[in-house]
């Protein structure tokens, strides 16, 4: 990993209060619940497929094993 992508996952508590203020201030306090359902949303919906591709590959895997 580079310099910029370690420095983006190293955040300490002044950081993340500051990220929190900004976001606070940039959409404000009735929209932030709205925004987090729908990023839930969306990291459900990427784990299903995810694991929908996963069983996929599992199963042809299976039947390939199960025609030897």
């Amino acid at each position: 990993m580079n310099s910029s992508t370690l420095l983006l996952f190293n955040l300490g508590g002044q950081e993340v209060i500051l990220i929190v203020v900004l976001a606070l201030l940039l959409f404000g306090g009735k929209k932030i619940p709205e925004l987090m359902r729908g990023m839930g949303r969306g990291i459900r919906e990427f784990k299903d497929a995810s694991n929908g591709v996963k069983n996929d590959i599992e199963d042809s895997m299976k039947d390939k094993k199960d025609q030897n």
